[in-house]
């Protein structure tokens, strides 16, 4: 008998899994920032008027535990190694980003095996999240129902054109982000999403007037965004 591991389930993240409905038919994969962990917006599940939604199961993993080169290498839960603050200094931690991009993949491929097709799983993430949800949305295989970022902008934006899926070139996609940001500045947010419609891509652009946070109004426009990429078509056809 072969007792090797399986890869696929190596590359299984630990998730908090929020349920709307029994047996839901839709997901949300929701990565939450440096230094927190999947609880971290389960408030925010708790705030979407879950009659709106078909029944989805919101899966929030916890980003594995990595030395963080700003923070004098303390070890805490990242997305990927952040070796400056200067965001115009390409020295990214590409592996460490892609390292993460297979581990979502793998989030997306038990959700096929629990019955719930790509087109029915939205990629969501705040800050280092939503980088890994651009990064591995926009490169996977196979169409999504949307990708929702936030507060954050695209990493290896320069590898980009050569990895982009023809399956999510038409992929809706939610971008936000508050106008007086410390952490991430909204300008590099607003360039990424600049450079995304420039490549064809449907960017739907929002800020508010908040820092590095996400604030009733954005998650309002956050809950009408879901609603659409995730709507049953039988539903809306039958109403």
């Amino acid at each position: 008998m072969d007792a090797r591991p399986d890869p696929a389930q190596e590359l299984l993240l630990p998730a908090v899994e929020i349920e709307t409905a029994p047996q839901p038919v839709r997901a949300v994969i929701w990565l939450h920032g440096l230094g927190a962990d999947g609880h971290d917006f389960e408030p925010i599940v708790d705030e979407f008027d879950r009659r709106r939604l078909p029944p989805t199961r919101f899966v929030l993993p916890h980003a594995p535990l990595r030395p963080v080169t700003i923070n004098a290498g303390y070890v805490m839960p990242a997305w990927y190694d952040i070796l400056s603050l200067d965001f115009s200094d390409r020295r990214e931690d590409a592996e460490g980003v892609r390292q993460s991009a297979r581990q979502i993949e793998a989030l997306i491929a038990r959700e096929n095996a629990r019955g719930i097709e790509d087109r029915h799983i939205v990629l969501a993430g705040f800050s280092q999240g939503g980088a890994i949800a651009l990064h591995a949305g926009l490169r996977h295989p196979r169409r999504l129902a949307g990708i929702l970022a936030l507060s954050t902008y695209l990493p290896l934006a320069a590898t980009l054109t050569a990895e982009a899926a023809a399956a999510n070139r038409d992929v809706p996609l939610f971008m936000a982000h508050g106008h007086d940001d410390p952490v991430v500045p909204c300008e590099l947010g607003q360039r990424s999403g600049e450079m995304l419609r420039a490549q064809g891509y449907p960017v739907q652009w929002h800020t508010y007037p908040i820092e590095h946070s996400v604030s009733m109004e954005e998650i309002r426009d956050i809950e009408t965004w879901l609603d659409k990429v995730l709507a049953d078509p039988a539903a809306s056809t039958a109403a």
